[in-house]
């Protein structure tokens, strides 16, 4: 009824459903086309909502998912005549190395890895619409949040369970290994509840530990240290230890947060200390696995990895071997020989160099792409940097990195975005294969949100859609005097 409304009024004003109320908007788009492009955000957004819960139980479900979001996003534009999101700079960069990779496949074959690399185009296209159209409104966005801290505590319970009874509410046990499976069957707990932590969990314990009500603090307080204590648990390193990463980013970014964080990191310590009488199972794995492999990375598998994807960047520095080519090449024999500028000597056999990935972003797209695409991959991701940080710096800060003073202000969603985005960029870790789901969804889920919240949409010349205006941010009352953290606190 209220559109039906909006568009006669907007006829009785001349003509246009915009009534002038947007000069901007692009001339020759009918009614029909902007109601169409209502439609299709609303489809979009209720599968940019449920993604999170694809990506934790079915993959192929979650790939199509948000291929579909893709889809519609560029259907939108044809219908409103509007490809402004094109001159996004990291945009430019991901398509850049999307032709490395197809162009790279399409040399080094077969033809399924250059089908493949031509379908990674999906990513890319998804992380703009969810950065320039189905995230801008700021309740799509609380509702991605509430769903990802649902999933969360999900986790968290489903590993208590297990750990206090041996099993999770599916019948199943912790892994051989001693992992802690919580909601899952494999051994993939520490990995979705780092996913969905930041982004979904993280922001509510802010508001409590940044409230006047000690009681809240408390409440706040406790919470943090339980999905600290979930999460060594779990017993999986590379998560334990990129949560703990993310950790000390909040506290650098969120003055308040210092001391929480100081706690706990200290319950970490005390944990981790009495982890043999606690869960030997998991001391085994993240202490003693842990410092064993860091001892000798260069002879452990993930250091043979490490070292044959060198090799092969070596080889092939200027166009890499395409999609899928470390799979395909990685017993090629002209690719078995000591590293020796990584310092990683090679040990037979050589299986124990050979994965379907080389377990590093990085090092993936090195081996995919070449040099010039880890370059095109690094300025994607610092470009991403740079507009999700935006709303946490001083207004000159803002000015010199994007030559204005317009800008979001910080909140807890922006600031734990920003984290989450950190946390899965890190250079120095492990990883699954990037351009997989649900590796690359959560990537590419997590920089389209974080660029909607820090206001990518909003400068980037795109033509409204009629959003209604969005809510006020929880965050809004902590710049009162009487709260704990201010606005100003998240600058320093």
């Amino acid at each position: 009824m209220k559109l039906n409304i909006f568009v006669m009024n907007g006829f009785r004003a001349g003509g246009s459903p915009f009534g002038g109320a947007f000069p901007g908007f692009p001339p020759g788009v009918s009614p029909g086309a902007f109601v169409r492009q209502l439609l299709l955000k609303a489809v979009a957004v209720m599968l940019a909502v449920i993604l999170p819960v694809l990506l934790f139980r079915a993959r192929a479900l979650a790939d199509a998912d948000l291929s579909i979001v893709a889809v519609l996003f560029l259907l939108r534009s044809a219908l409103l005549r509007d490809w402004s999101w094109l001159r996004a700079r990291w945009l430019q960069w991901g398509l850049g190395l999307w032709g490395l990779i197809t162009l790279s496949s399409a040399f080094t074959g077969p033809f399924a890895s250059f089908m493949q690399g031509l379908l990674t185009l999906r990513f890319f296209i998804f992380c703009a619409a969810l950065a320039f159209w189905v995230l801008t409104g700021s309740r799509a966005r609380k509702s991605l949040a509430f769903v990802c801290a649902f999933l969360a505590i999900w986790t968290i319970a489903e590993c208590w369970e297990q750990y206090l009874t041996g099993t999770n509410i599916f019948g199943y046990p912790r892994w051989g290994d001693g992992a802690l499976t919580g909601p899952f069957v494999h051994p993939k707990a520490g990995n979705a509840l780092l996913m969905v932590l930041f982004p979904g969990a993280m922001p509510g314990i802010l508001r409590r530990l940044s409230d006047n009500s000690w009681r809240r603090r408390l409440n706040g307080g406790l919470l943090l240290l339980l999905c600290v204590a979930t999460m060594i648990l779990i017993g999986q390193r590379m998560s334990a230890v990129l949560t703990f990463l993310g950790l000390l980013l909040t506290a650098l970014l969120v003055k308040p947060m210092r001391l929480p964080v100081l706690g706990a990191v200290a319950l970490g310590g005390v944990l981790l200390v009495a982890l043999p009488v606690v869960s030997p199972p998991s001391y085994a794995k993240l202490v003693l696995k842990f410092t064993h492999q860091l001892a000798h990375f260069a002879s452990s598998d993930y250091g043979q990895l490490f070292g044959r994807a060198g090799a092969m960047v070596e080889a092939h520095p200027f166009l890499g071997l395409g999609f899928d080519g470390f799979r395909l090449h990685c017993l090629d024999p002209s690719y078995l020989h000591d590293m020796p500028l990584l310092g990683i000597p090679y040990v037979a056999p050589p299986e124990s160099g050979c994965n379907l990935h080389p377990h590093n972003y990085y090092l993936q797209v090195a081996t995919a792409a070449g040099l010039p695409g880890l370059l095109l991959f690094v300025l994607m991701a610092l470009s991403w940097l740079r507009i999700v940080v935006r709303p946490h710096l001083p207004v000159p800060g803002v000015e010199r990195m994007a030559r204005t003073s317009e800008t979001v202000p910080p909140t807890p969603e922006n600031a734990m975005l920003l984290v989450a985005l950190c946390v899965q960029l890190w250079p120095l870790a492990s990883t699954s294969a990037l351009f997989s789901v649900p590796p690359a969804g959560w990537l590419f889920l997590t920089a389209g949100w974080a660029l909607a919240a820090a206001g990518a949409g909003s400068r980037s010349g795109q033509q409204p859609d009629m959003e209604p205006p969005p809510v006020q941010d929880d965050w809004s009352a902590f710049s009162r005097p009487e709260t704990v953290i201010r606005q100003d606190d998240l600058l320093r």
